[in-house]
């Protein structure tokens, strides 16, 4: 950082004597020798991609490691769980990450593929925290997110016309969100689809009219959760079952983990990485 300070006001000096070709020249010659000595580091890369429930928690993880591990470089991206699955299929990554199961049809392109289960997860229906709504059963959420409810004073609530907000195709939030409520209906036409849980809680908090679905991580005060056939969707009732809409939070590799891959899933799995899966509001696998 100070050697950048003093290769600027080297510059602007220089340009004010009429000696700025001169510097650029040595600019350059010296930038590209600082770049060289960064990019001959002997550091390890771990490339992460997928699923935006996981990310997170992997974020957070990686950030950790890295410090245990100042030797190693990880990447994390979002781009939901079917990226994941893809890009690890590929070899772009060494690690996909996903919120719901591997699908068979990925099993039949990437037989490889292997999964270890890090966390797990309730999909928490939420509301804008102005919605009078405090409880819903299954059959009403789906009868809203089908279109065939598209007023909350028909389930209690004031005369508010229903605005859907759903995630789109590929995300395992949504692949688990259909298994387990839609069971084969189609999802209403008018429903907004929107990229990540993050973009679904924005809308909602911002939308008196909303409702929508988020991984339990995501639940703040910006947001209301509600509670799904008079269950508290919480940490403690996706530990004990009683909460139903929940899943687990996968880690994909292509084969068998190894290498550094292997070694940031074990950290996953230790008392370590498992505080901070905690910490982020998700439930710890063992």
């Amino acid at each position: 950082m100070d050697m950048s300070r003093s290769l600027q006001r080297k510059f602007f000096y220089s340009l004010s004597n009429g000696n700025s070709i001169v510097f650029f020249i040595v600019l350059v010659l010296t930038t590209a020798v600082i770049l060289g000595c960064i990019n001959t580091e002997n550091k390890k890369t771990l490339r992460i991609a997928g699923s935006t429930t996981l990310q997170p928690i992997i974020s957070a993880a990686a950030e950790e490691y890295m410090k245990k591990h100042p030797d190693v470089l990880i990447y994390v991206q979002g781009g939901g769980s079917g990226t994941g699955i893809r890009r690890v299929s590929e070899e772009s990554v060494e690690i996909g990450m996903s919120s719901r199961e591997i699908k068979e049809k990925e099993y039949k392109k990437t037989p490889e593929l292997k999964k270890y289960a890090i966390a797990l997860d309730g999909i928490a229906i939420v509301v804008n925290p102005d919605n009078p709504l405090g409880d819903l059963t299954k059959e009403q959420v789906k009868a809203i997110f089908s279109g065939k409810i598209r007023n909350f004073k028909d389930i209690g609530g004031d005369t508010r016309e229903i605005v859907v907000v759903v995630r789109e195709s590929g995300s395992g939030t949504r692949a688990v969100f259909d298994e387990l409520i839609m069971n084969g209906e189609e999802l209403t036409d008018n429903a907004l689809q929107k990229p990540s849980n993050g973009a679904v809680k924005a809308t909602i908090a911002t939308n008196k009219n909303a409702i929508g679905y988020i991984g339990l991580g995501y639940v703040d005060e910006s947001v209301k959760a509600l509670k799904i056939n008079g269950v508290d969707a919480n940490t403690d009732n996706v530990r004990n079952g009683k909460y139903t809409i929940s899943r687990k939070l996968y880690l994909i590799t292509k084969g068998d983990a190894d290498g550094i891959a292997k070694e940031f899933i074990e950290f996953m799995l230790s008392e370590e990485g498992q505080r901070i899966v905690e910490e982020k509001g998700f439930v710890r696998i063992s």
